[in-house]
């Protein structure tokens, strides 16, 4: 399915949902719409879909004008954060129901290769009340995926659902839409599902729509910090800096040798990802001194949040590390790995 959005807005009352927009999705592959709550990610899945109509601008699929086409009319798909089956019917039957509608054949064989790819072969005979959360959402997409429609919408399906679940869920949903001929839009809050998901994506902030395009490019070259915000987990940390000859400097008065253009003393904001920090510095390394404010662990990485001279750094380091609150410590950047925006917030330079 070829789905394109044209000057699309959508306004509730005095409120904006999304700013006017130009959308066309990559058929036939994924698209993360990545962004923060009430980014706008929903407005634009439920125009997608036709449950709503935009206030202004055209939809069209294929080719052909939609824009007031009701849902019930169009071939989609779709599964919501909080898992939506027939709860009188048995798990076979809610995988069952799309295909019953259409009168298929192998409807049986149909329903049993599903659930084998979605792991919920032993709950077929039951209800849904009898199942877990992560058991009840798998039925939601085996039914959602039996549809076959050529566009399917994941609005942030596994948001509800343990980190274990979530991990498991992430590594299926990759391998059955990287089988499938549908057109899948699939939201999310988190950057990290997003690379995993891989794709496309769509960034949006605030009901606007900052960049598109294939998920790794747009990671490795955010257009602009509201971008590089939006697609760093933790958040990017953005530092004071002026251009110099052969470089920057940092607003703590240290230099950052870069090739940049000629900008002698333009303000400029200097991006380094947490993961770009190290505690071990390596040739060509420049060192930005401070203490430790918080050392958090999560799984396998240690996030230390460090007060500096050049402003409050957070670091990210693989492994588990003890700090203690307070002590000095020095965080190690090669240049290499900084991105530089301009005044008006537009990236300048990125990593190679």
């Amino acid at each position: 399915m070829e789905l394109r959005l044209e000057r699309v807005e959508q306004k509730v009352g005095p409120l904006t949902h999304l700013y006017p927009l130009d959308l066309s999705l990559v058929p036939r592959a994924v698209t993360v719409l990545l962004g923060a709550t009430q980014a706008g990610k929903t407005s634009l899945m439920r125009l997608m879909a036709g449950l709503d109509k935009p206030s202004a601008g055209r939809v069209h699929v294929d080719g052909r004008d939609v824009t007031g086409t009701p849902v019930r009319e169009r071939n989609v798909a779709m599964v919501y954060q909080q898992f939506i089956n027939y709860p009188s019917m048995t798990v076979a039957d809610n995988i069952a129901s799309p295909l019953k509608l259409r009168r298929e054949a192998g409807i049986d064989a149909r329903v049993q290769a599903l659930a084998a790819k979605l792991h919920i072969e032993p709950f077929l005979q039951r209800l849904p009340a009898e199942l877990s959360g992560g058991q009840q959402q798998r039925v939601a997409l085996a039914r959602a995926l039996a549809k076959n429609a050529p566009l399917m919408l994941l609005d942030e399906p596994l948001v509800n659902l343990d980190y274990k679940l979530r991990e498991e869920l992430r590594e299926e949903l990759t391998q059955l839409f990287a089988g499938g001929d549908s057109t899948v839009v699939y939201a999310t809050t988190e950057p990290t599902e997003a690379l995993l998901l891989g794709g496309y994506t769509a960034v949006l902030d605030a009901g606007e729509l900052l960049q598109y395009g294939p998920t790794s490019e747009v990671f490795r070259r955010p257009r602009s910090i509201r971008v590089a915000r939006a697609f760093s987990d933790p958040p990017m940390n953005l530092l004071a800096a002026s251009a110099a000859p052969g470089g920057l400097l940092l607003a703590g008065g240290l230099k950052l040798d870069l090739d940049l253009p000629a900008l002698a003393g333009a303000a400029l904001t200097v991006g380094v990802r947490a993961g770009a920090l190290r505690v071990q510095g390596r040739d060509g390394d420049v060192a930005l001194a401070g203490s430790v404010e918080l050392a958090e662990i999560s799984g396998s990485d240690t996030f230390v949040h460090a007060d500096t001279s050049f402003g409050e750094l957070v670091a990210q380091l693989t492994g588990v590390h003890q700090f203690e609150l307070g002590v000095a410590l020095t965080l190690y950047l090669s240049p290499a790995q900084v991105y530089v925006f301009d005044a008006a917030g537009d990236l300048l330079l990125a990593p190679n």
